[in-house]
């Protein structure tokens, strides 16, 4: 065991700061309000490990997601619950760590299936899909991206399926409404950066639904922040999930039903590690002012090692979502922890408004 005085003053540091954080538990946030939500066109989409959990929920759900947008994200259980395939074949593939072949995905996806962990892949059928690689992403290769569009290729006809590239791009999501976004090349934090007037959210969300109204020249919706909590199984840090998340509500959502869009951060772009810059300039809310759109975004929480109240051991320092098996094996399906969370967010912003 190591005893060196610094190795403690670390571990209490580690220690108060866990305490700090038990102490907030205390005060809750608000509870995510039930609004009648239409979930009969949801979408879902993601940046990097949030591009990867997008795909994992449609295709776990993929009887009720109706398309997904990904920037810098892969197949479906590409990783197969290894994080050195996805640390390598699944972000910068080589000769000696291949990508799998469509053929593995498609039948590792159809077993899934019909052990009934996730729902029959031939529910994507009739999904529209939006894809984004950067020409200077070092992190996850176009490589990555462009199996993804085969995978998906196995079920969607070429139309549904509109793959983007921006040579100058690096690893990051790119935005219009963020004014405090970096050059379109940078791969700093907050990893939000302009390239032009290329707007990724406004072209997936018309992609996968349609024609849209011009988005608002400002978000004038609500951000409500509410307690996540109450979706978890267990401790919401075992699942890798913080206490709180963010739901944009247009005003016209408070009135009457609203479709939905899930949006994923990426790794270190969590609440806890860059505050509200990702959900606040990620470049959905105008969007979904305009057109009748509830945003969700879910957060994840940066967590290495045990917790308060906790003896599960999880490495996940940059907050990223689990799409390599650290909440555990079921990770991809229905009964993954994150999946299962989200999902019953979902439920509650369908249900019934309270009188």
């Amino acid at each position: 065991m190591n005893t060196h005085p610094g190795s403690w003053r670390g571990l209490a540091a580690v220690l108060l700061l866990a305490i700090v954080a038990s102490a907030r538990t205390g005060l809750a946030a608000p509870p995510l309000p039930a609004l009648a939500a239409d979930l009969g066109q949801l979408t879902v989409s993601g940046i990097s490990s949030g591009g990867y959990m997008a795909v994992q929920f449609q295709v776990a759900h993929s009887s009720l997601v109706r398309g997904a947008g990904v920037l810098a994200g892969g197949p479906y259980d590409c990783a197969e619950g290894s994080a050195w395939q996805a640390l390598t074949r699944c972000m910068s593939p080589s000769s000696w760590a291949p990508l799998p072949a469509v053929g593995e995905l498609r039948s590792r996806a159809e077993a899934l299936a019909r052990a009934g962990r996730i729902d029959p892949p031939d529910n994507l059928r009739d999904d529209r899909v939006w894809l984004f690689s950067g020409g200077k992403d070092d992190k996850v290769t176009t490589a990555v991206v462009e199996q993804l569009a085969a995978f998906h290729g196995e079920w969607l006809p070429p139309a549904a399926i509109r793959f983007v590239r921006a040579p100058e791009a690096a690893h990051a999501m790119i935005s219009v409404a963020d004014p405090q976004a970096a050059s379109c090349g940078s791969t700093a934090s907050p990893y939000i950066n302009r390239c032009g007037d290329l707007d990724p959210a406004g072209e997936m969300l018309g992609h996968m639904l349609g024609p849209l109204q011009p988005p608002a020249a400002d978000s004038r919706g609500e951000m409500l922040v509410f307690d996540q909590r109450a979706f978890a199984t267990g401790q919401p840090v075992d699942s890798g999930l913080a206490d709180e998340a963010y739901l944009y509500v247009p005003a016209a959502c408070r009135q009457s039903p609203c479709r939905v869009h899930v949006a994923f951060h990426g790794c270190r772009q969590s609440a806890a590690q860059i505050g509200r810059r990702f959900v606040d300039g990620a470049g959905y809310n105008r969007w979904a002012d305009s057109n009748r759109l509830l945003v969700l975004y879910p957060q994840t929480v940066p967590r290495h090692g045990l917790a308060v109240g906790s003896w599960k051991w999880i490495s996940n320092p940059f907050a990223c979502w689990d799409w390599w098996g650290y909440t555990g094996s079921d990770y991809p399906t229905r009964d993954g922890l994150q999946i299962r969370a989200v999902r019953a967010m979902l439920d509650r912003l369908a249900a019934p408004r309270q009188p």
